[in-house]
């Protein structure tokens, strides 16, 4: 296990590969060009750095005509990779007055497939304080009024439940320290609030606009100030 471990973060740690599995935290596939542009390198140095991660299982490709798309093996190393952001050192320095102001992609963001940032957050302690979800020490279960809330939303438990992936467990934020909610259940989330227009994505960012609507929306259903 351990010779493993050392192995998987000696993989990960290589400057280009890291940039590489944080691109993919986009949650779009990605051709061996787009990903050589982002990392800045060749096509053959790409190619040899995706060769590694996808013999490691980290990452999978896909063949959609001409083209081959790299995307995450599974969602749990996306987790996983914004998980260890949070290992980047604090700033020591005092602050000043203008930079506490924090950046869109500290406000809202999408980690993979779900919210994260300081919105997401809130929106988790929201949810916590509602007894929509509870927490027990480093995990989170679906209520029963959970259940009906989520329903009222056009959510419906049963359906997530059976897919082939974690339902719900906390993801470490990396900008916030704390912990927001991940899964087929946070997931479904972003997706509804994406459809009914309360967050909007934007161009070649990961970072998430909430709109007016959402704002309303977000106080009247978990008194959520964004």
């Amino acid at each position: 296990m351990k010779n493993h471990f050392k192995e998987t973060a000696a993989l990960v740690g290589e400057p280009i590969r890291a940039t590489i599995l944080w691109s993919l935290l986009d949650g779009k596939a990605f051709t061996a060009s787009e990903l050589a542009i982002a990392a800045d390198t060749s096509a053959s140095n790409i190619s040899m750095h995706l060769a590694k991660l996808v013999n490691a299982d980290l990452l999978k490709v896909e063949n959609h005509g001409r083209h081959r798309y790299y995307s995450f093996s599974r969602k749990e190393i996306a987790y996983a990779v914004e998980t260890l952001a949070a290992l980047i050192p604090q700033p020591s320095k005092k602050l000043s007055q203008t930079d506490t102001v924090i950046s869109p992609m500290q406000q809202c963001r999408t980690c993979y497939d779900h919210l994260a940032g300081k919105t997401g957050v809130a929106i988790t302690d929201a949810l916590l304080k509602l007894k929509i979800i509870s927490q027990d020490d480093n995990s989170f279960d679906l209520t029963k009024k959970g259940t009906n809330w989520f329903l009222a939303m056009d959510i419906h438990i049963d359906e997530l439940k059976q897919q082939r992936r974690s339902f719900l467990r906390p993801c470490l934020d990396w900008s916030e320290r704390r912990y927001h909610m991940a899964g087929s259940l946070a997931a479904a989330l972003l997706d509804k609030m994406l459809l009914n227009d309360w967050i909007r994505k934007t161009k070649n960012s990961r970072a998430i606009i909430v709109t007016g609507k959402g704002q309303k929306d977000l106080y009247e259903k978990l008194k959520v100030v964004v």
